[in-house]
């Protein structure tokens, strides 16, 4: 895996500072960092979403048919046979 020394770290430092200036470090700093909460805070939410209790499947009822006599239906609706 690649590691960043210290000499990698100050190039890096050097040409943000050249990008976006001194004064605008800081807002991208905590920018950066509260979306890296936000993205982590997201991840536990969906871990405990797949790992709760409540993942038993439900028990699906079949709809209840009333049993209808044929002098019920509409003649329309009666199937020719």
């Amino acid at each position: 895996m690649f590691i960043l020394g210290t000499p990698e770290i100050i190039m890096i430092v050097a040409a943000l500072f050249l990008l976006f200036g001194a004064s605008r470090l800081p807002k991208l700093a905590k920018s950066l960092g509260q979306s890296r909460k936000a993205f982590k805070e997201g991840m536990e939410e969906m871990e405990k979403e797949i790992n709760s209790d409540d993942d038993a499947p439900k028990s699906i009822e079949s709809p209840k048919v009333a049993a209808v006599s044929e002098e019920e239906v509409p003649p329309e609706m009666r199937q020719q046979t």
